[in-house]
């Protein structure tokens, strides 16, 4: 984080925890020196050009304002004109901070605002085993502890892939034992889990063994997994089988092609057998309203997870 607040940051991603703390970042920062200072937020499908001069126009009421404009790859055109506009000379007293997904849309304000000089903090998904290593790796150095790739990697496949699931426990972890990571320490707390994943369940709803799946899911939300990462697994079994179904040859050739590691689709291709196009396409709407329920709040979360499963498993052999 800036020790003093930037003037504009373009937070350039969609990881969601990456882009909330770098917003965070700049409202901490400016409550250092305006302890008082309240974040003003927008979406930028909903505002205009002349909401944004109100916005960032100086205060009656004088000290430093922060204003986070959220989504700004939907921003219109008159508004993605006033940004660029506004980029090129920005209030002293103003902090603006802009977030958006990256990608195609909205490029050109992104690329415009980047040629500005605009601070960019990059929040991009993290995607590769590798970078999610990294990142728990980063955090548990960040929080005052150690963590080797071992370890990194055991709590990775305890916990699953949410980077909040992962920082919450990276938190947890270095809070309760001083901070030194091993295998052996990761394994004790998170007995069980490591066990059962949403992996798991999500690899038996997919090759249709029904039972085992919801056997896997009641007993890994009995031991504690959240069932969020098991939503996500879901929903990464249809996506990976709907990609692979349609593709054939030797998993180590289309490995580059289909930007996946060899063993991936060596087991999607696999769980593909008893695939038709109309079963993936109910099993990945199934995934998706999983997915909306889960995240979404859903009054009970697990019986959202047993209803997915039953309609995927269900429709293999479509």
């Amino acid at each position: 984080m800036s020790q003093t607040p930037p003037l504009i940051r373009l937070v350039l991603g969609d990881e969601e925890l990456l882009a909330a703390r770098a917003v965070s970042d700049v409202v901490a920062a400016v409550r250092a020196i305006e302890p008082d200072a309240q974040p003003t937020e927008r979406d930028a499908n909903a505002l205009t050009a002349g909401e944004l001069a109100a916005l960032t126009s100086p205060s009656l009421f004088g000290g430093r304002q922060v204003v986070v404009i959220r989504g700004a790859q939907d921003a219109k055109k008159d508004l993605a004109a006033a940004l660029l506009g506004y980029a090129a000379a920005p209030a002293d007293d103003v902090c603006l901070v802009l977030t958006h997904a990256g990608g195609n849309k909205g490029k050109a304000l992104a690329d415009g605002l980047q040629k500005a000089g605009v601070e960019v903090v990059r929040a991009a998904r993290i995607t590769r085993p590798r970078e999610r290593v990294g990142f728990v790796r980063d955090e548990v150095r960040g929080l005052g502890g150690r963590c080797p790739e071992d370890a990194a990697e055991a709590l990775i496949s305890a916990v699953g892939n949410d980077l909040r699931e992962l920082a919450s426990a990276c938190a947890q972890l270095v809070a309760d034992t001083g901070g030194r990571l091993t295998v052996d320490i990761v394994n004790r707390y998170y007995q069980g889990r490591s066990e059962v994943t949403g992996f798991t369940v999500a690899d038996a709803a997919m090759v249709g063994d029904l039972a085992a799946a919801l056997e896997s899911l009641r007993w890994a939300l009995a031991i504690g997994v959240d069932p969020v990462p098991i939503a996500d697994a879901l929903a990464d079994g249809v996506r990976t089988v709907s990609r692979v179904a349609g593709v054939r040859g030797n998993p180590y050739q289309l490995a580059s092609k289909l930007g996946m590691p060899a063993w991936k689709i060596e087991r999607a291709q696999r769980q593909a057998r008893g695939w038709s196009p109309e079963g993936l396409a109910a099993a990945m709407h199934a995934a998706a309203a999983a997915n909306a329920e889960v995240k979404g709040g859903a009054d009970n979360r697990g019986y959202a997870l047993e209803r997915a499963i039953l309609a995927v498993a269900g429709a293999r052999g479509r």
